[in-house]
């Protein structure tokens, strides 16, 4: 019996496939989801999420998000959901720096928002190094 898995961003539905587990960030660690698992809600982290179907290893770099698991589907709804192929690192260690250079200008009483919004471009950015340079190296 296999496990539905849906994952859906603002822009697109990134995955739609039967597949035989996916490992993902939650907020209190990693989370392993098989089919026929228990129904849960719960939150997803920035971070790695890997997909396994058929013995190949498919890794995204997600963002925030929710998970839904209903024992024979699980959907994800986050921000950001990038194949490690599609990363550019370049691009993505430049961004990086730029959220640093505009995190240390900001006075971080006075403007919670933009703190708030330049601290989730550095989480996803770091998500993303993260993958591309652990399957660099895999």
């Amino acid at each position: 019996m296999p496990l539905k898995l849906e994952i859906v961003t603002p822009e697109a539905r990134i995955f739609s496939d039967e597949v035989d587990s996916v490992v993902l960030p939650g907020v209190e660690g990693e989370l392993g989801i098989l089919p026929a698992h228990a129904p849960l809600v719960t939150t997803l982290q920035c971070g790695e999420l890997r997909i396994l179907k058929s013995g190949k290893t498919t890794d995204l770099a997600v963002g925030e998000g929710l998970v839904e698991v209903t024992g024979s589907h699980a959907r994800i709804l986050t921000d950001m959901a990038i194949d490690v192929e599609s990363i550019d690192e370049k691009a993505v260690e430049e961004a990086l720096e730029r959220a640093k250079h505009s995190l240390e200008s900001l006075k971080h009483g006075e403007q919670q928002e933009e703190v708030a919004a330049v601290m989730a471009i550095i989480q996803r950015s770091t998500a993303q190094l993260q993958v591309k340079r652990r399957r660099r190296t895999v």
